[in-house]
């Protein structure tokens, strides 16, 4: 039986079943999953289908003693993993993806609610995860969930834990701008762009009041044309001086950045200002940094919804919810990593079509 980097990062996960009701290993039910969602799954029956269609070709990864699962044992699995111990395994997963050519520069971690999972019956929130976004390898590197008593504040510090952000730059919307999340990238050796909106009320006075009362070290703008628009956007840096956090409550502040961004269209012209905080000294490419922190957006959290139609999964019972959005992470990883130019869209297809392919996306 053909062993891959899945078999040994998931083989250590507990299996909540009691051992009498295991006709099949925990291993073989979340690998399948993964394959068949890489082929274009995106339900329990479909997972089972798959299976079914290719029972022969499933033989060289999985032990398949008692034959292929049904949707109803795959779906009471998904439902009693423990979330917090699948996203260990799979953050451990992610970090062995990391190319070793590439210098991990910029972390992007936002967060995600996928809204089909919103139980109006049982009055529960839809499922919010925080992920953590690899903008040099292009890959999901960890998934966090938010818990019906927790929020980001308290999941990023947990995620960075989990996290190798030695040389990194963090970047993280107004929601994570803590002191405490400032001094955990500190901390682990990283550092941090956050930025600075109406939450941190104080903070927004006093970055604002640089602004207005200092002349820039650096001033740089880039302009991009496309999609019916031009835009603009100017990069103010200043140095933290004496106004930005006079008691110093963050960690290695160092420079405070105002973002221009103005975009021209045939009938009207849109400006908007935005702020942010760093750790960063004055020379580095702030431009670069705070616009690539949008991947997590466009590369993650869209294609999720448009390749994977994530918003629109209904799987909602105990922990569902929450496991199968691992699966779905695993398989964009795999897709992401793969080197060919088709299209995720494409590259699903190829993986239900062509054997060879997914043998290949497995052993990545």
């Amino acid at each position: 039986m053909i062993q891959t980097a899945l078999h040994q990062s998931f083989k250590s996960l507990p299996d909540p079943r009691i051992e009498r009701g295991k006709k099949h290993t925990l291993l073989d039910i979340i690998i399948l999953s993964i394959l068949a969602v890489l082929s274009g799954a995106e339900s329990y029956d479909s997972i089972e289908l798959f299976g079914k269609q290719n029972f022969s070709f499933l033989k060289q990864f999985l032990e398949l003693k008692n034959g292929i699962p049904s949707h109803d044992t795959i779906n009471r699995v998904f439902q009693a993993l423990n979330p917090r111990l699948f996203e260990r395994c799979f953050i451990s997963w992610a970090q062995g993806l990391k190319d070793d050519k590439i210098l991990e520069r910029v972390i992007s971690i936002d967060g995600k609610t996928i809204r089909g999972s919103k139980d109006n019956f049982h009055h529960r929130s839809p499922l919010h995860s925080v992920h953590a976004w690899s903008v040099e390898n292009g890959i999901c590197l960890g998934q966090i969930e938010c818990g019906e008593k927790t929020n980001e504040i308290t999941v990023i510090p947990v995620i960075l834990d989990l996290l190798d952000i030695k040389g990194s730059i963090i970047t993280i919307d107004a929601m994570g701008t803590q002191t405490a999340i400032a001094k955990k990238i500190i901390k682990e050796g990283g550092d941090y762009i956050l930025a600075v909106k109406g939450n941190q009320g104080s903070l927004q006075e006093e970055v604002h009041a640089t602004c207005k009362r200092n002349r820039p070290v650096f001033d740089t703008s880039i302009m991009e044309k496309g999609h019916g628009r031009i835009e603009t956007r100017r990069c103010e840096v200043f140095e933290k001086g004496l106004i930005v956090d006079p008691e110093n409550r963050w960690e290695k502040l160092t420079t405070v950045i105002k973002i221009t961004s103005t975009r021209e269209f045939k009938n009207k012209t849109e400006t908007q200002e935005r702020f942010y905080i760093s750790s960063l000294i004055s020379d580095n490419d702030f431009n670069k940094c705070i616009r690539s922190h949008w991947a997590v957006e466009n590369n993650l959290h869209w294609t999720l919804d448009m390749v994977f139609r994530e918003d629109e999964q209904r799987k909602r019972a105990n922990h569902a919810a929450a496991n199968f959005a691992i699966v779905r992470k695993i398989a964009l990883n795999l897709l992401k990593k793969d080197k060919g130019k088709e299209s995720l869209r494409s590259k699903r297809l190829k993986a239900a079509w062509n054997k060879e392919f997914l043998i290949n996306l497995l052993k990545i």
